[in-house]
């Protein structure tokens, strides 16, 4: 099973270049994410693969943090280096930490 972090923890790996992988549906993350992430919705995952770097730690996050623990649990059996962000984007929100509203791609 992946490791699970906080937002806090995100925050520090994401000053120092992390990736994050937002797993969240389109109209979630269009409503705001964390700044920078890369948006892969969880349902497509399998055939998008190719868009995540593998040499990195990823970190997933989602809303809450069940979607980004399928997520996690699924690359991480592909061979990908992960993390699961616990709390996820409501707890990036809570915190107090800002958002991106670029559309995803």
């Amino acid at each position: 099973m992946p490791a699970e972090i906080t937002v806090d923890d995100l925050a520090a790996a994401l000053d120092n270049g992390a990736w994050v992988l937002d797993v969240r549906e389109v109209e979630e993350f269009d409503a705001g994410h964390v700044p920078n992430a890369l948006h892969i919705p969880l349902g497509t995952i399998p055939e998008k693969t190719h868009l995540i770097v593998e040499h990195e730690t990823l970190y997933v996050i989602c809303k809450a943090g069940g979607r980004s623990m399928k997520a996690a649990t699924y690359l991480e059996a592909e061979g990908y280096t992960v993390v699961s962000v616990a709390g996820g984007t409501d707890g990036w929100i809570e915190s107090g930490r800002d958002l991106s509203f670029d559309p995803s791609i």
